[in-house]
């Protein structure tokens, strides 16, 4: 597996990352444990060294599975885990399907969380520490400087934002560096090109894709009738429609025939068309089937020429993504 850097903090990672959420949450019930940790260590062998969690995944349980999966190969991954909902007893801990939880990003709880996350890992170290969702009651100089302090003390290596807006990701790098900034992209969500990605560039901080395969849809495997359990979260997502669904199937068609000409799937070439973006972009896919964590890694050696990428850039620029790609009070946490 080949290896990128994140950032000017020295953080080598996996070209390829694994997101972990669906294996206990939002994807439908959580995954049967034995089987979860055996892909885990199945990602290991392969040469994922870079493993996404959080807090609210579960809540807890995803980081538990993931502390006990990785114990074995601490030496050899990098975990990344988040903070930032307000998880006591009396909030909605599953705020990422429907009413989003509280946010909570106040230094005494940044602290309070990341002690819960060193005992779940089984760690004495976050390797990387995201804030989950800009909170805006809490400055975001306050946030840098409860993770400066973590990272001075040695719990913490570096420090991450996830759906943070420029000015925020500027404010936050002056007084903690950034490593790397967490964001949905893919070829149906390009919205960080615009002001995220040149911002990055210019700060040299890592950019890290979630739902870099969006959430499944550019597998190929989401026809148009497709519905989802209330368990799933995509069944709460206008991109989910089945009209929507309908209208994007030629974003689909447009991989698959790129894919052939390269004898590979549609969910590779999506991936390809990212890791040939930058080479300081680590997407992170997630998965709970072994065939398709192969697909994914397979990916990493696709190469696609400038013809290639211009042909992908012509046909994408003639298609237009229907549907929001969350619900209206999710989307508001994002780009703050």
């Amino acid at each position: 597996m080949q290896k990128r850097k994140l950032g000017n903090g020295g953080l080598e990672v996996s070209a390829l990352g694994l997101g972990c959420m669906g294996m206990s949450f939002s994807y439908g019930p959580p995954k049967d444990k034995r089987e979860m940790t055996s892909l885990l260590r199945a990602a290991v062998e392969r040469g994922i060294t870079f493993f996404d969690t959080a807090e609210v995944y579960g809540p807890f349980l995803n980081e538990e599975l993931l502390g006990e999966a990785l114990a074995p190969f601490r030496d050899r991954v990098v975990i990344a885990t988040k903070f930032g909902f307000d998880l006591s007893p009396d909030s909605d801990p599953r705020g990422m399907r429907g009413a989003p939880a509280g946010l909570n990003s106040r230094p005494d709880h940044i602290r309070q969380a990341a002690e819960g996350s060193l005992k779940r890992l089984k760690v004495d170290v976050i390797d990387l520490l995201y804030q989950h969702r800009v909170d805006p009651n809490v400055p975001i100089e306050d946030v840098a400087g409860a993770v400066k302090d973590l990272i001075r003390e040695g719990k913490v290596k570096h420090f991450g934002l996830s759906e943070a807006g420029v000015q925020t990701i500027r404010r936050a790098h002056a007084v903690q560096p950034l490593t790397a900034l967490q964001s949905e992209y893919s070829l149906w969500t390009r919205t960080p090109e615009k002001e995220v990605i040149p911002a990055l560039e210019e700060l040299g901080i890592g950019f890290v894709p979630y739902s870099p395969l969006g959430k499944g849809f550019l597998t190929g495997a989401i026809g148009e009738n497709a519905t989802f359990d209330s368990s799933d979260f995509r069944s709460t997502l206008p991109r989910f429609t089945p009209e929507a669904l309908k209208a994007n199937q030629a974003l689909i068609d447009l991989l698959a025939g790129i894919g052939e000409r390269k004898k590979a799937a549609p969910a590779q070439i999506a991936l390809a068309w990212l890791l040939a973006r930058k080479p300081w972009i680590v997407p992170i896919p997630g998965t709970t089937k072994l065939h398709r964590l192969d697909e994914n890694i397979g990916a990493v050696s696709i190469e696609l020429t400038p013809d290639d990428l211009r042909d992908i850039e012509n046909a994408a620029s003639k298609i237009t993504v229907q549907g929001a790609r969350y619900p209206e009070k999710l989307e508001r946490m994002t780009g703050r």
